[in-house]
Protein backbone atom coordinates (compact mmCIF):
# COMPACT_ATOMS: atom_id res chain seq x y z
CA UNK A 1 0.00 0.00 0.00
CA UNK A 2 1.16 3.50 -0.81
CA UNK A 3 0.18 7.10 -0.13
CA UNK A 4 -3.16 7.17 -1.93
CA UNK A 5 -4.65 3.91 -0.69
CA UNK A 6 -3.74 4.75 2.92
CA UNK A 7 -4.99 8.32 2.47
CA UNK A 8 -8.27 6.96 1.12
CA UNK A 9 -8.83 4.24 3.70
CA UNK A 10 -7.80 6.16 6.82
CA UNK A 11 -10.99 8.27 7.04
CA UNK A 12 -13.10 5.13 6.46
CA UNK A 13 -11.38 3.42 9.39
CA UNK A 14 -11.94 6.57 11.44
CA UNK A 15 -15.62 6.64 10.51
CA UNK A 16 -16.06 3.03 11.63
CA UNK A 17 -14.27 3.64 14.92
CA UNK A 18 -16.25 6.81 15.71
CA UNK A 19 -19.56 5.20 14.78
CA UNK A 20 -18.92 2.38 17.30
CA UNK A 21 -18.20 4.73 20.19
CA UNK A 22 -20.91 5.01 22.87
CA UNK A 23 -23.45 7.80 22.47
CA UNK A 24 -23.02 8.70 26.11
CA UNK A 25 -19.51 10.07 25.54
CA UNK A 26 -19.85 12.66 22.75
CA UNK A 27 -16.56 14.39 23.59
CA UNK A 28 -14.64 11.18 22.90
CA UNK A 29 -16.30 10.85 19.47
CA UNK A 30 -15.32 14.41 18.60
CA UNK A 31 -11.71 13.97 19.71
CA UNK A 32 -11.29 10.67 17.85
CA UNK A 33 -12.79 12.15 14.67
CA UNK A 34 -10.50 15.17 14.95
CA UNK A 35 -7.50 12.88 15.52
CA UNK A 36 -8.20 10.82 12.38
CA UNK A 37 -8.76 13.95 10.28
CA UNK A 38 -5.45 15.43 11.49
CA UNK A 39 -3.68 12.17 10.63
CA UNK A 40 -5.08 12.45 7.09
CA UNK A 41 -3.80 16.04 6.93
CA UNK A 42 -0.30 14.97 7.99
CA UNK A 43 -0.30 12.25 5.33
CA UNK A 44 -1.49 14.74 2.69
CA UNK A 45 1.36 17.10 3.59
CA UNK A 46 3.83 14.23 3.23
CA UNK A 47 2.31 13.34 -0.13
CA UNK A 48 2.59 16.95 -1.32
CA UNK A 49 6.27 16.95 -0.31
CA UNK A 50 6.89 13.72 -2.22
CA UNK A 51 5.18 14.93 -5.41
CA UNK A 52 7.68 15.59 -8.20
CA UNK A 53 6.88 18.75 -10.15
CA UNK A 54 7.73 18.08 -13.77
CA UNK A 55 7.76 14.32 -13.17
CA UNK A 56 5.29 11.74 -14.44
CA UNK A 57 1.80 13.05 -15.09
CA UNK A 58 0.17 10.49 -12.77
CA UNK A 59 2.17 9.81 -9.63
CA UNK A 60 1.72 7.55 -6.58
CA UNK A 61 0.08 5.02 -8.91
CA UNK A 62 -1.00 1.70 -7.39
CA UNK A 63 -3.39 -0.87 -8.76
CA UNK A 64 -5.06 -3.96 -7.31
CA UNK A 65 -7.26 -6.46 -9.12
CA UNK A 66 -10.95 -6.10 -8.29
CA UNK A 67 -13.24 -7.52 -11.00
CA UNK A 68 -10.88 -8.98 -13.64
CA UNK A 69 -13.73 -10.21 -15.85
CA UNK A 70 -14.76 -6.59 -16.47
CA UNK A 71 -11.29 -5.11 -16.51
CA UNK A 72 -11.98 -3.27 -13.25
CA UNK A 73 -9.12 -2.53 -10.87
CA UNK A 74 -8.67 -0.56 -7.68
CA UNK A 75 -6.32 1.91 -9.34
CA UNK A 76 -5.23 5.08 -7.60
CA UNK A 77 -3.06 7.88 -8.99
CA UNK A 78 -2.81 11.65 -8.74
CA UNK A 79 -1.72 14.44 -11.03
CA UNK A 80 -1.27 18.04 -9.92
CA UNK A 81 -4.98 18.81 -10.27
CA UNK A 82 -6.00 15.90 -8.06
CA UNK A 83 -3.21 16.63 -5.58
CA UNK A 84 -4.35 20.17 -4.80
CA UNK A 85 -7.92 18.96 -4.32
CA UNK A 86 -6.78 16.17 -1.99
CA UNK A 87 -4.85 18.74 0.02
CA UNK A 88 -7.97 20.94 0.20
CA UNK A 89 -10.05 18.02 1.51
CA UNK A 90 -7.42 17.13 4.10
CA UNK A 91 -7.25 20.75 5.27
CA UNK A 92 -10.96 21.52 5.41
CA UNK A 93 -12.10 18.35 7.18
CA UNK A 94 -10.44 18.97 10.59
CA UNK A 95 -11.45 22.63 10.38
CA UNK A 96 -15.06 21.64 9.71
CA UNK A 97 -14.98 19.13 12.58
CA UNK A 98 -13.83 21.90 14.93
CA UNK A 99 -16.43 24.29 13.57
CA UNK A 100 -19.16 21.64 13.99
CA UNK A 101 -18.15 20.77 17.56
CA UNK A 102 -21.62 21.45 18.99
CA UNK A 103 -23.77 21.07 15.88
CA UNK A 104 -25.14 17.65 16.87
CA UNK A 105 -25.16 18.11 20.65
CA UNK A 106 -28.76 19.04 21.31
CA UNK A 107 -30.66 19.71 18.10
CA UNK A 108 -31.07 18.33 14.64
CA UNK A 109 -30.04 21.60 13.10
CA UNK A 110 -30.06 25.33 13.29
CA UNK A 111 -33.19 27.36 12.91
CA UNK A 112 -32.89 29.33 9.75
CA UNK A 113 -34.72 31.45 7.35
CA UNK A 114 -37.61 29.24 6.60
CA UNK A 115 -37.56 28.18 9.89
CA UNK A 116 -39.53 27.15 12.75
CA UNK A 117 -37.86 25.85 15.82
CA UNK A 118 -35.21 23.21 15.83
CA UNK A 119 -36.16 19.79 17.08
CA UNK A 120 -34.35 17.37 19.34
CA UNK A 121 -31.81 15.22 17.57
CA UNK A 122 -32.78 11.66 16.77
CA UNK A 123 -29.21 10.75 15.88
CA UNK A 124 -26.09 10.51 18.00
CA UNK A 125 -23.04 12.74 18.08
CA UNK A 126 -20.83 9.79 17.01
CA UNK A 127 -23.07 9.30 13.97
CA UNK A 128 -22.64 12.94 12.92
CA UNK A 129 -18.85 12.88 13.07
CA UNK A 130 -18.67 9.40 11.55
CA UNK A 131 -20.64 10.77 8.58
CA UNK A 132 -18.13 13.63 8.19
CA UNK A 133 -15.25 11.13 8.07
CA UNK A 134 -17.19 8.87 5.69
CA UNK A 135 -17.73 11.87 3.43
CA UNK A 136 -13.99 12.60 3.53
CA UNK A 137 -13.32 8.98 2.51
CA UNK A 138 -15.59 9.18 -0.54
CA UNK A 139 -14.27 12.59 -1.63
CA UNK A 140 -10.66 11.44 -1.44
CA UNK A 141 -11.59 8.32 -3.41
CA UNK A 142 -13.18 10.38 -6.20
CA UNK A 143 -10.08 12.52 -6.72
CA UNK A 144 -7.63 9.63 -6.29
CA UNK A 145 -9.35 7.11 -8.58
CA UNK A 146 -7.59 6.34 -11.86
CA UNK A 147 -10.13 3.73 -12.98
CA UNK A 148 -13.38 5.02 -14.50
CA UNK A 149 -15.55 2.41 -12.78
CA UNK A 150 -13.92 3.06 -9.41
CA UNK A 151 -14.45 6.78 -9.94
CA UNK A 152 -18.14 6.17 -10.60
CA UNK A 153 -18.48 4.09 -7.42
CA UNK A 154 -17.01 6.87 -5.29
CA UNK A 155 -19.01 9.47 -7.23
CA UNK A 156 -22.20 7.68 -6.22
CA UNK A 157 -21.08 6.88 -2.68
CA UNK A 158 -20.57 10.58 -1.91
CA UNK A 159 -24.34 11.06 -1.98
CA UNK A 160 -24.99 8.85 1.01
CA UNK A 161 -23.15 10.63 3.87
CA UNK A 162 -24.13 14.07 2.57
CA UNK A 163 -27.77 12.99 2.28
CA UNK A 164 -27.82 11.98 5.95
CA UNK A 165 -25.87 15.05 7.08
CA UNK A 166 -28.49 17.28 5.46
CA UNK A 167 -31.56 15.15 6.13
CA UNK A 168 -30.81 14.27 9.77
CA UNK A 169 -28.84 17.24 11.06
CA UNK A 170 -29.97 20.12 8.85
CA UNK A 171 -32.44 22.96 9.28
CA UNK A 172 -36.22 23.11 9.06
CA UNK A 173 -36.46 22.09 5.38
CA UNK A 174 -33.76 19.45 5.70
CA UNK A 175 -35.78 16.52 4.36
CA UNK A 176 -36.94 18.37 1.25
CA UNK A 177 -33.41 19.66 0.58
CA UNK A 178 -31.82 16.24 1.14
CA UNK A 179 -34.22 14.46 -1.19
CA UNK A 180 -33.83 17.14 -3.87
CA UNK A 181 -30.04 16.94 -3.62
CA UNK A 182 -30.13 13.16 -3.84
CA UNK A 183 -32.56 12.96 -6.78
CA UNK A 184 -30.78 15.60 -8.86
CA UNK A 185 -27.43 13.89 -8.34
CA UNK A 186 -28.90 10.44 -8.97
CA UNK A 187 -30.43 11.42 -12.32
CA UNK A 188 -27.10 12.84 -13.45
CA UNK A 189 -25.32 9.72 -12.23
CA UNK A 190 -27.60 7.44 -14.23
CA UNK A 191 -26.65 9.29 -17.41
CA UNK A 192 -23.01 8.91 -16.52
CA UNK A 193 -23.47 5.21 -15.82
CA UNK A 194 -24.81 4.74 -19.34
CA UNK A 195 -21.80 6.63 -20.68
CA UNK A 196 -19.40 4.57 -18.53
CA UNK A 197 -20.87 1.36 -19.95
CA UNK A 198 -20.65 2.76 -23.48
CA UNK A 199 -17.04 3.76 -22.91
CA UNK A 200 -16.23 0.23 -21.75
CA UNK A 201 -17.96 -1.34 -24.76
CA UNK A 202 -16.06 0.85 -27.20
CA UNK A 203 -12.73 0.37 -25.42
CA UNK A 204 -11.96 -2.90 -27.18
CA UNK A 205 -13.04 -6.38 -28.13
CA UNK A 206 -14.57 -8.71 -25.53
CA UNK A 207 -11.86 -9.86 -23.15
CA UNK A 208 -9.74 -6.76 -23.82
CA UNK A 209 -12.07 -4.07 -22.54
CA UNK A 210 -10.86 -1.82 -19.74
CA UNK A 211 -11.83 0.98 -17.38
CA UNK A 212 -8.23 2.12 -16.84
CA UNK A 213 -8.06 5.90 -17.30
CA UNK A 214 -4.57 6.02 -18.79
CA UNK A 215 -5.40 3.32 -21.35
CA UNK A 216 -8.68 4.99 -22.34
CA UNK A 217 -7.03 8.42 -22.64
CA UNK A 218 -4.61 6.98 -25.21
CA UNK A 219 -7.45 5.65 -27.40
CA UNK A 220 -9.22 7.44 -30.23
CA UNK A 221 -12.99 7.12 -30.47
CA UNK A 222 -15.29 7.96 -33.37
CA UNK A 223 -16.36 11.65 -33.09
CA UNK A 224 -20.07 10.77 -33.05
CA UNK A 225 -19.50 8.25 -30.27
CA UNK A 226 -17.46 10.82 -28.39
CA UNK A 227 -20.29 13.33 -28.46
CA UNK A 228 -22.82 10.99 -26.91
CA UNK A 229 -20.38 9.77 -24.27
CA UNK A 230 -19.31 13.34 -23.55
CA UNK A 231 -22.91 14.39 -22.90
CA UNK A 232 -23.44 11.53 -20.45
CA UNK A 233 -20.40 12.53 -18.42
CA UNK A 234 -20.87 16.29 -18.80
CA UNK A 235 -24.49 16.42 -17.63
CA UNK A 236 -23.61 14.42 -14.51
CA UNK A 237 -20.71 16.79 -13.79
CA UNK A 238 -22.82 19.86 -14.58
CA UNK A 239 -25.40 18.75 -12.02
CA UNK A 240 -22.71 18.15 -9.42
CA UNK A 241 -20.85 21.41 -10.08
CA UNK A 242 -23.59 22.89 -10.35
CA UNK A 243 -23.87 24.60 -13.73
CA UNK A 244 -26.85 26.56 -14.96
CA UNK A 245 -29.54 25.24 -15.55
CA UNK A 246 -28.81 22.24 -13.29
CA UNK A 247 -28.17 24.39 -10.22
CA UNK A 248 -31.50 24.64 -8.42
CA UNK A 249 -30.70 21.99 -5.79
CA UNK A 250 -27.75 23.91 -4.31
CA UNK A 251 -29.54 26.88 -2.66
CA UNK A 252 -31.90 24.45 -0.91
CA UNK A 253 -29.13 22.06 0.14
CA UNK A 254 -26.75 24.83 1.18
CA UNK A 255 -29.50 26.62 3.07
CA UNK A 256 -30.66 23.53 4.97
CA UNK A 257 -27.33 21.81 5.66
CA UNK A 258 -25.42 22.36 8.91
CA UNK A 259 -22.79 25.05 8.36
CA UNK A 260 -19.87 22.60 8.41
CA UNK A 261 -21.53 20.22 5.97
CA UNK A 262 -22.42 23.17 3.73
CA UNK A 263 -18.78 24.30 3.77
CA UNK A 264 -17.71 20.85 2.54
CA UNK A 265 -20.59 20.64 0.07
CA UNK A 266 -19.72 23.92 -1.65
CA UNK A 267 -16.02 24.00 -0.84
CA UNK A 268 -15.07 20.50 -2.03
CA UNK A 269 -17.88 18.15 -3.06
CA UNK A 270 -19.15 20.40 -5.84
CA UNK A 271 -15.62 20.58 -7.26
CA UNK A 272 -15.99 16.95 -8.29
CA UNK A 273 -18.05 18.27 -11.21
CA UNK A 274 -15.41 20.65 -12.54
CA UNK A 275 -12.64 18.13 -11.76
CA UNK A 276 -14.53 15.50 -13.75
CA UNK A 277 -14.70 17.81 -16.75
CA UNK A 278 -10.92 18.25 -16.62
CA UNK A 279 -10.04 14.63 -15.88
CA UNK A 280 -12.64 12.78 -17.97
CA UNK A 281 -14.49 14.95 -20.50
CA UNK A 282 -11.48 16.70 -22.04
CA UNK A 283 -8.85 13.91 -22.24
CA UNK A 284 -11.24 11.06 -23.12
CA UNK A 285 -13.41 12.97 -25.59
CA UNK A 286 -11.22 15.71 -27.10
CA UNK A 287 -13.17 16.25 -30.33
CA UNK A 288 -16.49 16.32 -28.50
CA UNK A 289 -15.05 18.77 -25.96
CA UNK A 290 -14.14 21.19 -28.74
CA UNK A 291 -17.50 20.65 -30.43
CA UNK A 292 -19.53 21.45 -27.28
CA UNK A 293 -17.20 24.15 -25.93
CA UNK A 294 -19.26 27.10 -27.31
CA UNK A 295 -22.42 25.72 -25.70
CA UNK A 296 -20.66 25.20 -22.37
CA UNK A 297 -19.22 28.73 -22.45
CA UNK A 298 -22.69 30.18 -22.99
CA UNK A 299 -24.18 28.14 -20.11
CA UNK A 300 -21.29 29.12 -17.84
CA UNK A 301 -21.67 32.78 -18.74
CA UNK A 302 -25.41 32.72 -18.10
CA UNK A 303 -24.72 31.06 -14.75
CA UNK A 304 -22.26 33.78 -13.75
CA UNK A 305 -24.73 36.59 -14.37
CA UNK A 306 -27.98 34.83 -13.39
CA UNK A 307 -26.72 33.55 -10.02
CA UNK A 308 -25.08 36.88 -9.21
CA UNK A 309 -28.35 38.72 -9.83
CA UNK A 310 -30.25 36.25 -7.65
CA UNK A 311 -27.66 36.62 -4.89
CA UNK A 312 -28.24 40.38 -4.78
CA UNK A 313 -31.87 39.84 -3.83
CA UNK A 314 -31.39 37.23 -1.10
CA UNK A 315 -32.28 37.85 2.55
CA UNK A 316 -31.02 34.46 3.75
CA UNK A 317 -27.28 34.31 4.45
CA UNK A 318 -26.87 30.64 3.56
CA UNK A 319 -28.84 30.86 0.33
CA UNK A 320 -26.94 34.00 -0.64
CA UNK A 321 -23.60 32.23 -0.22
CA UNK A 322 -24.95 29.28 -2.23
CA UNK A 323 -25.90 31.55 -5.12
CA UNK A 324 -22.47 33.21 -5.06
CA UNK A 325 -20.95 29.76 -5.51
CA UNK A 326 -23.07 29.05 -8.59
CA UNK A 327 -21.75 32.28 -10.09
CA UNK A 328 -18.17 31.33 -9.25
CA UNK A 329 -18.60 27.88 -10.79
CA UNK A 330 -19.60 29.59 -14.02
CA UNK A 331 -16.21 31.33 -14.07
CA UNK A 332 -14.46 28.03 -13.38
CA UNK A 333 -16.32 26.48 -16.32
CA UNK A 334 -15.26 29.35 -18.56
CA UNK A 335 -11.65 28.76 -17.56
CA UNK A 336 -11.86 25.05 -18.35
CA UNK A 337 -13.46 25.40 -21.78
CA UNK A 338 -11.44 28.43 -22.92
CA UNK A 339 -8.67 25.90 -23.72
CA UNK A 340 -5.70 28.08 -22.76
CA UNK A 341 -3.09 27.25 -20.14
CA UNK A 342 -3.66 30.50 -18.24
CA UNK A 343 -7.42 30.00 -18.06
CA UNK A 344 -7.08 26.30 -17.23
CA UNK A 345 -4.55 26.90 -14.48
CA UNK A 346 -6.72 29.72 -13.19
CA UNK A 347 -9.78 27.44 -13.16
CA UNK A 348 -8.02 24.79 -11.06
CA UNK A 349 -6.55 27.42 -8.76
CA UNK A 350 -10.06 28.91 -8.50
CA UNK A 351 -11.35 25.52 -7.36
CA UNK A 352 -8.88 25.60 -4.47
CA UNK A 353 -9.31 29.26 -3.60
CA UNK A 354 -13.09 29.09 -3.81
CA UNK A 355 -12.98 26.20 -1.36
CA UNK A 356 -10.97 28.29 1.08
CA UNK A 357 -12.96 31.53 0.72
CA UNK A 358 -16.47 30.10 0.50
CA UNK A 359 -15.67 27.47 3.12
CA UNK A 360 -14.65 30.28 5.49
CA UNK A 361 -17.73 32.30 4.56
CA UNK A 362 -20.09 29.39 5.28
CA UNK A 363 -18.39 28.63 8.60
CA UNK A 364 -18.56 32.26 9.72
CA UNK A 365 -22.22 32.43 8.66
CA UNK A 366 -22.79 29.28 10.73
CA UNK A 367 -21.28 31.00 13.78
CA UNK A 368 -23.57 33.99 13.27
CA UNK A 369 -26.66 31.79 12.82
CA UNK A 370 -25.79 29.77 15.93
CA UNK A 371 -25.66 32.97 17.98
CA UNK A 372 -28.72 34.72 16.54
CA UNK A 373 -30.92 31.69 15.91
CA UNK A 374 -31.72 32.96 12.41
CA UNK A 375 -30.08 33.14 9.00
CA UNK A 376 -32.09 36.18 7.89
CA UNK A 377 -29.97 39.25 7.17
CA UNK A 378 -32.83 41.44 8.40
CA UNK A 379 -32.54 39.80 11.85
CA UNK A 380 -29.05 41.19 12.31
CA UNK A 381 -28.16 44.83 11.61
CA UNK A 382 -25.23 46.46 13.40
CA UNK A 383 -24.05 43.10 14.73
CA UNK A 384 -20.43 44.14 14.24
CA UNK A 385 -20.76 46.37 17.31
CA UNK A 386 -21.34 43.29 19.46
CA UNK A 387 -19.06 40.84 17.62
CA UNK A 388 -16.02 42.77 16.32
CA UNK A 389 -13.74 39.75 15.77
CA UNK A 390 -16.43 37.64 14.12
CA UNK A 391 -17.42 40.66 12.03
CA UNK A 392 -13.80 41.01 10.91
CA UNK A 393 -13.62 37.36 9.86
CA UNK A 394 -16.92 37.81 8.01
CA UNK A 395 -15.48 40.83 6.18
CA UNK A 396 -12.30 38.99 5.13
CA UNK A 397 -14.33 36.02 3.88
CA UNK A 398 -16.63 38.35 1.95
CA UNK A 399 -13.79 40.34 0.38
CA UNK A 400 -12.10 37.10 -0.67
CA UNK A 401 -15.36 35.91 -2.23
CA UNK A 402 -15.56 39.07 -4.34
CA UNK A 403 -11.91 38.49 -5.37
CA UNK A 404 -10.36 41.57 -3.81
CA UNK A 405 -6.72 42.01 -4.95
CA UNK A 406 -4.45 40.63 -2.26
CA UNK A 407 -6.70 37.65 -1.59
CA UNK A 408 -6.25 34.23 -3.17
CA UNK A 409 -9.40 34.20 -5.38
CA UNK A 410 -8.22 37.35 -7.17
CA UNK A 411 -5.22 35.53 -8.66
CA UNK A 412 -7.33 32.67 -9.99
CA UNK A 413 -10.08 34.94 -11.31
CA UNK A 414 -7.51 37.13 -13.05
CA UNK A 415 -5.89 34.10 -14.72
CA UNK A 416 -9.28 32.82 -15.91
CA UNK A 417 -10.28 36.15 -17.42
CA UNK A 418 -6.94 37.01 -19.02
CA UNK A 419 -6.63 33.49 -20.45
CA UNK A 420 -10.17 33.65 -21.80
CA UNK A 421 -9.73 37.15 -23.23
CA UNK A 422 -6.98 35.93 -25.56
CA UNK A 423 -9.45 33.63 -27.35
CA UNK A 424 -12.98 34.77 -26.43
CA UNK A 425 -13.02 38.51 -25.78
CA UNK A 426 -16.79 38.83 -25.50
CA UNK A 427 -17.04 36.01 -22.97
CA UNK A 428 -14.27 37.54 -20.86
CA UNK A 429 -15.79 41.02 -20.93
CA UNK A 430 -19.27 39.82 -19.95
CA UNK A 431 -17.75 37.55 -17.30
CA UNK A 432 -16.01 40.54 -15.78
CA UNK A 433 -19.43 42.07 -15.10
CA UNK A 434 -19.97 39.21 -12.66
CA UNK A 435 -17.17 40.67 -10.54
CA UNK A 436 -19.03 43.97 -10.34
CA UNK A 437 -22.18 42.17 -9.19
CA UNK A 438 -20.10 40.19 -6.68
CA UNK A 439 -19.00 43.44 -5.08
CA UNK A 440 -22.65 44.51 -4.90
CA UNK A 441 -24.05 41.41 -3.20
CA UNK A 442 -21.11 40.87 -0.82
CA UNK A 443 -20.79 44.47 0.36
CA UNK A 444 -24.54 44.92 0.67
CA UNK A 445 -24.79 41.70 2.67
CA UNK A 446 -22.04 42.83 5.04
CA UNK A 447 -23.45 46.33 5.37
CA UNK A 448 -26.96 45.12 6.20
CA UNK A 449 -25.83 42.46 8.67
CA UNK A 450 -22.82 44.02 10.42
CA UNK A 451 -23.00 47.78 10.03
CA UNK A 452 -25.51 50.55 10.61
CA UNK A 453 -27.77 51.03 13.59
CA UNK A 454 -27.77 48.16 16.07
CA UNK A 455 -30.89 46.04 15.85
CA UNK A 456 -32.46 46.38 19.36
CA UNK A 457 -33.52 42.71 19.24
CA UNK A 458 -29.86 41.64 19.36
CA UNK A 459 -29.48 42.99 22.90
CA UNK A 460 -31.98 40.40 24.11
CA UNK A 461 -29.96 37.49 22.65
CA UNK A 462 -27.18 36.61 25.14
CA UNK A 463 -25.20 34.61 22.57
CA UNK A 464 -24.86 37.72 20.37
CA UNK A 465 -22.59 39.24 23.01
CA UNK A 466 -20.08 36.36 22.88
CA UNK A 467 -17.37 36.96 20.30
CA UNK A 468 -15.06 34.33 18.85
CA UNK A 469 -13.78 31.79 21.38
CA UNK A 470 -10.49 29.89 21.16
CA UNK A 471 -11.97 26.99 19.17
CA UNK A 472 -13.53 29.38 16.66
CA UNK A 473 -10.25 31.26 16.30
CA UNK A 474 -8.64 27.91 15.48
CA UNK A 475 -11.27 27.44 12.76
CA UNK A 476 -10.94 30.89 11.22
CA UNK A 477 -7.22 31.63 11.51
CA UNK A 478 -5.79 28.93 9.15
CA UNK A 479 -8.24 29.82 6.38
CA UNK A 480 -7.61 33.56 6.70
CA UNK A 481 -3.86 32.96 6.67
CA UNK A 482 -4.02 30.79 3.53
CA UNK A 483 -6.33 33.21 1.72
CA UNK A 484 -3.88 36.04 2.30
CA UNK A 485 -0.73 33.96 1.71
CA UNK A 486 -1.93 32.54 -1.62
CA UNK A 487 -3.13 35.99 -2.62
CA UNK A 488 0.42 37.27 -2.29
CA UNK A 489 2.42 34.19 -3.33
CA UNK A 490 0.43 31.54 -5.25
CA UNK A 491 3.49 30.10 -7.02
CA UNK A 492 3.80 26.84 -5.01
CA UNK A 493 0.27 25.81 -5.95
CA UNK A 494 0.47 27.05 -9.55
CA UNK A 495 3.70 25.07 -10.08
CA UNK A 496 1.88 21.88 -9.08
CA UNK A 497 -1.19 22.61 -11.21
CA UNK A 498 0.36 23.89 -14.44
CA UNK A 499 2.00 20.67 -15.78
CA UNK A 500 -1.30 18.77 -15.42
CA UNK A 501 -3.19 21.54 -17.22
CA UNK A 502 -0.62 21.56 -20.03
CA UNK A 503 -0.97 17.79 -20.39
CA UNK A 504 -4.76 18.11 -20.55
CA UNK A 505 -4.51 20.73 -23.31
CA UNK A 506 -2.16 18.40 -25.19
CA UNK A 507 -4.78 15.65 -24.91
CA UNK A 508 -7.31 17.76 -26.80
CA UNK A 509 -4.73 19.01 -29.30
CA UNK A 510 -4.78 22.74 -28.54
CA UNK A 511 -2.04 25.18 -27.69
CA UNK A 512 -2.03 28.72 -26.40
CA UNK A 513 -2.60 31.46 -28.97
CA UNK A 514 0.54 32.94 -30.47
CA UNK A 515 1.66 36.14 -28.72
CA UNK A 516 0.44 39.28 -30.40
CA UNK A 517 3.02 41.59 -31.89
CA UNK A 518 2.88 44.75 -33.95
CA UNK A 519 3.39 42.61 -37.06
CA UNK A 520 0.69 40.01 -36.39
CA UNK A 521 -1.88 41.54 -38.72
CA UNK A 522 -0.30 44.80 -39.76
CA UNK A 523 -2.17 46.80 -37.12
CA UNK A 524 -0.76 45.39 -33.90
CA UNK A 525 -4.07 43.70 -33.03
CA UNK A 526 -3.82 40.12 -34.26
CA UNK A 527 -6.36 37.82 -32.69
CA UNK A 528 -5.39 34.38 -31.48
CA UNK A 529 -7.50 31.26 -31.57
CA UNK A 530 -7.85 28.18 -29.44
CA UNK A 531 -5.77 26.20 -31.91
CA UNK A 532 -2.78 28.41 -31.23
CA UNK A 533 -2.81 30.15 -34.61
CA UNK A 534 -2.96 33.91 -34.88
CA UNK A 535 -5.01 35.45 -37.66
CA UNK A 536 -1.93 37.16 -39.02
CA UNK A 537 -0.33 33.76 -39.54
CA UNK A 538 -3.12 32.36 -41.69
Amino acid sequence: MSFLSVLTLLPLVGAAVVALLPRGNPRLAKLVALGFSLAVLVLAVAMWSAFEIGGDRLQFRESYAWIPQWGVNLTFAADGIALVMLALIALLTPIVILASWHDADDVTGEPGSDTGTATRSSRSVPAFFALLLALEFTMIGVFAAADVFLFFVFFEAMLVPMYFLIGSFGGARRQYAAVKFFLYSLVGSMLMLAAVIGLWVYSGDPGERTFDWATLAAMEFDPNVQRWLFLGFFIAFAVKAPFFPFHTWLPDAGGAAPAGAAAILVGVLDKVGTFGMLRYCLPLFPEASKFFAPMVLVLALVGVMYAALLAVGQNDLKRLVSYTSISHFGLIGIGIFAFTSQAGTGAVLYMVNHGLATGLLFLVVGMLVARRGSALISDFGGAGKLLPALSGAFLIAGLASLSLPGTAPFVSEFLVLIGTFSVHKTVAVIGTLGIVLAAAYILWMYQRAMQGTLNPALNSVPAMKRDLNLREYAVVAPLVALILALGIYPKPVIDVINPAVQATLADIGVTDPAPRTAHSDGTGGGSGGADGTAKGDK
